[in-house]
């Protein structure tokens, strides 16, 4: 970075001890460098300086009584980066590892995520510290509204609206979704990720994970390839890996393995679904209990060792920074020819840096995994005009809108002398849209 490495360095002094936001902020920042060069315009204005930094960054307590009585006190956090090309929008993480820099890092890259998807959505991101792993439903209900009676104060269906993300599936988003109608005596679209009955939007569910398969078929396309008769692996094993196989498999593939953050199963004779999803979204139980079900697979106690796995096809569906550099290694040596970001951020900019060195396709967080908030857009436009569209229409606009993001990274990498790169492609086509709407509405 030269026009461009002052204002990494500001960010650096500016947030102490927040690596995730650093890392996402170096690889923006580096790709927006031919940028900077190219509109002169947009320095002067300080656009760059302005983008890294939230407009507003929001954290309070949440008390909550648990089954015995106890009080506990979490963390909740609401970061607000970007309204220039409309309200925020971005998820909601309960998790333990949930703090300031992480949700900054993830509304960061909320910004030009959702630039890429076409629709009118800011950048924002929040959750909690708060781990629903083990908490009974009433624990469940009684946190959520907790966090809703200080959230909602700073939420609204043209202002900011949040969205489900890990440990915020259904039941927390309904739970949220009760007390801020109560809280503030009104029906509205504030949060997406509802339940159908009252203003979901089908294929919200599956829509991330079907959302990456899109983008990745688009991106074996070009190269004269596709799914069909691939061997994929896929990390995780919630919402989004679950969704990401059963796309894959109707796309003709075989997905092989899943994992969660005890171990990973391998079935040589693909994944059964059907047990997948008794297992997660019925019994909420862990992964290893799949060989109960088909002894023929494998367990493996450890996550990571999922990557030693044989494929052609590796989608990352997990957390970030999951897919080390000596992971990718590993890939590119097993005869990998693609690899899809199901996760934000999941590859570090090692494993990123080995893909595209050895011309593996490589489909970045940002744009790949933008089928979720793009169909949470959808759900929004339902909202307002109070009207539900069919499973196929949304699977449809899901699909056109994949494309045009495939579309719009892979002319962008092309015009700025690139063209395999869709890092480079997704940063600079994500940023182009945010920084002309910054650059009309003058210094705010």
């Amino acid at each position: 970075m030269k026009i461009l490495a002052g204002i990494y360095e500001q960010v650096l002094k500016r947030n102490p001890g927040e690596p995730e936001f650093h890392q996402a902020v170096k690889e923006v920042l580096e790709s927006l460098e031919p940028v900077a060069e190219r509109h002169p315009e947009y320095v002067k204005a300080g656009i760059f300086d302005r983008i890294v930094e939230p407009e507003r960054q929001i954290i309070f307590r949440v008390p909550w009584v648990d089954d015995n009585g106890t009080v506990h006190v979490n963390r909740g956090f609401r970061v607000e980066f970007n309204s220039a090309i409309g309200p925020y929008k971005g998820g909601l993480r309960f998790h333990p590892s949930v703090n300031l820099g992480i949700i900054k890092f993830l509304g960061f890259e909320q910004v030009f995520k959702n630039s890429l998807t076409t629709l009118p959505m800011g950048g924002g991101k929040g959750g909690s510290d708060f781990d629903p792993k083990g908490k009974s439903d009433m624990e469940i209900m009684r946190f959520c509204q907790s966090f809703m009676t200080e959230l909602f104060r700073h939420i609204g269906p043209d202002t900011d609206v949040p969205a489900g993300d890990i440990g915020v599936g259904a039941r927390e988003i309904g739970y949220m979704f009760g007390m801020y109608k109560k809280l503030r005596n009104e029906f509205t679209g504030v949060l997406t990720g509802k339940g159908i009955p009252y203003g979901g939007s089908l294929v919200r569910t599956q829509a991330t994970g079907y959302g990456l398969c899109y983008f990745v078929e688009e991106a074996l396309k070009a190269k004269g390839l596709s799914f069909e008769g691939k061997t994929v692996v896929i990390s995780g094993s919630g919402n989004v890996a679950i969704y990401a196989a059963e796309k894959a498999q109707q796309l003709g593939a075989k997905v092989v393995a899943l994992n969660d953050s005890n171990g990973y199963i391998y079935d040589e004779n693909g994944v059964n679904l059907d047990t997948v999803k008794l297992i997660k979204e019925v019994q909420r139980g862990r992964i290893s209990e799949y060989v109960k079900h088909h002894p023929h697979a494998q367990y493996t106690v450890g996550s990571r060792g999922i990557w030693t796995i044989p494929c052609d096809i590796a989608l990352p569906c997990a957390t970030q920074n999951e897919l080390l550099g000596e992971d990718a290694e590993i890939l590119i040596k097993n005869g990998c020819i693609a690899v899809g970001e199901g996760a934000n951020m999941p590859s570090t900019p090692d494993a990123v840096d080995l893909f595209i060195k050895n011309k593996i396709i490589f489909a970045p967080g940002k744009a790949a995994n933008a089928g979720g908030v793009a169909t949470s857009g959808l759900e929004m436009s339902q909202n307002s005009l109070r009207l539900s569209w069919t499973f196929e229409e949304v699977d449809e606009r899901l699909k056109v809108i994949m494309k045009n993001i495939y579309k719009n990274s892979s002319e962008a990498a092309a015009e700025y002398g690139d063209p395999d790169n869709l890092v480079l492609g997704a940063n600079i086509a994500g940023f182009k849209k945010v920084a002309a709407a910054m650059y009309a509405q003058g210094v705010v």
